[in-house]
């Protein structure tokens, strides 16, 4: 191996170990805010992740020194609204569907986004093997999940499609000062719908703990891992990697929430994992990103 080798890959295996934490740390976190449910609700839920955690980030990053130009602006405000929305379908998924199936099906948005952008023969068998997924999970039998639940999947992974757009876009100006504005973005989208939801709710000091191990797990350390890694590896690597995310939540749902799937269901996350995987191996070189 030459010297100009070795360098690579090493320089690509840290961002490869700071991706797999953040994953490992999002499907933590989200088997643990279920607990958070049936005190603060699901919007509840949703605003003390995201307040909590852009105050642990605002901390960590100190975003008042930036000065980002208007067009910076505009992609670091549909990054933080993005993630806000995101945030809330998902966990308005997860309040009606297990783990497992609420993070393959949210995988469709960014899957549909590397497809949009590529049109090569190659990618009808993607498009295939996940829509063969979804309709495996569409509230079809007598085991069949809420068809309400896989809506706000899908409605999560518009919204993630939209994160990892305007992200790049926000990450290649601020790195992971601009993960800490768009947090607090999030926060600020999401709290009037918390505060109208659970009220007072939010404010008991005996859902902190667990509140604080959300906001942790769930925002404040993947997304800056995360941001970490989208700025120093390949497109491509990033999303062959992020694949396994569906089988990490489905294995969260079934080690911390005994969420026991179906063989048709684990038959259809893996579906999607392959699509995913594959468009993201098969994928030419990122398009350029321009404000």
């Amino acid at each position: 191996m030459t010297a100009r080798a070795s360098f690579k890959s090493n320089s690509i295996a840290l961002p490869i170990g700071v991706l797999a934490i953040a994953m490992i740390s999002v499907q933590s976190g989200a088997a643990l805010v279920k607990g958070l449910f049936p005190v603060a609700g699901v919007a509840g839920a949703t605003t003390l992740r995201l307040v909590l955690a852009s105050a642990i980030l605002a901390l960590v990053w100190r975003p008042w020194r930036l000065r980002p130009r208007r067009s910076e602006a505009r992609s670091l405000i549909i990054y933080g609204a993005a993630m806000g929305c995101m945030n809330l379908c998902f966990y308005c998924a997860l309040s009606r569907i297990p783990l497992g199936v609420a993070v393959a099906v949210e995988f469709t948005g960014p899957l549909t986004l590397a497809i949009a952008a590529s049109h090569r023969p190659i990618d009808y068998v993607w498009v295939a093997l996940a829509a063969l997924g979804l309709l495996a999970l569409l509230p079809l039998g007598p085991r069949s999940v809420s068809g309400v639940g896989i809506a706000f999947a899908l409605a999560a992974g518009v919204c993630w499609a939209l994160y990892i757009v305007f992200g790049q876009k926000a990450g290649a100006a601020h790195g992971g000062a601009s993960t800490a504005l768009g947090t607090l973005v999030g926060a600020l989208v999401v709290t009037p719908i918390g505060v109208l939801q659970a009220g007072a709710s939010m404010l008991d000091l005996g859902i902190l703990p667990a509140a604080l191990g959300v906001a942790v797990l769930s925002s404040a350390l993947p997304y800056s891992l995360e941001m970490f890694a989208l700025t120093r590896m390949p497109t491509r690597t990033f999303g062959v990697l992020m694949s396994a995310e569906p089988a990490l939540g489905a294995l969260s749902g079934l080690a911390f929430l005994n969420e026991h799937l179906s063989m048709v269901q684990w038959a259809a996350i893996a579906s999607i994992m392959a699509a995913s995987a594959g468009s993201a191996a098969t994928s030419g070189p990122a398009p350029v990103i321009k404000d």
